[in-house]
């Protein structure tokens, strides 16, 4: 069911912003690579409930596997065998290289958002 949510789009902008920031300012072994993966999957959970009214455990596990399986497409170098490996677009899309590490990123991403639907009572779709 389509309308729209006026605070999850608010904070989809936010996270957008960040993660822009993050990508431009931030070069370091922590908050780019992690906190940045992990806020990727709150922002497209947010994106999501902007728009559609869903449930917050189907939408949350659907995340998740998108999530995993942008990974996983790294693991087998996808964007290679798809010949998009000079394409910067497809490589900030899809990414680059794998890492176990990112999963679990990802999966406390979505771990935050259960915990905060949970909280603000934003459970109904």
């Amino acid at each position: 069911m389509l309308r729209f949510h006026k605070i999850y789009f608010a904070i989809s902008l936010l996270l957008f912003i960040t993660e822009i920031l993050i990508a431009v300012y931030a070069h370091d072994r922590i908050i780019r690579p992690y906190i940045g993966d992990m806020l990727v999957v709150i922002l497209i959970y947010c994106f999501v409930k902007s728009f559609c009214a869903i449930w917050v455990w189907p939408l949350a596990v659907g995340v998740l596997i998108f999530a995993y399986l942008v990974e996983l497409s790294q693991y087998f170098k996808l964007a290679r065998l798809l010949g998009l490996q000079h394409n910067r677009f497809a490589k900030i899309i899809m990414g680059t290289s794998f890492e176990w590490i990112d999963l679990a990123a990802y999966t406390v991403g979505i771990a935050v958002v259960i915990a905060a639907e949970k909280h603000f009572g934003f459970q109904k779709p």
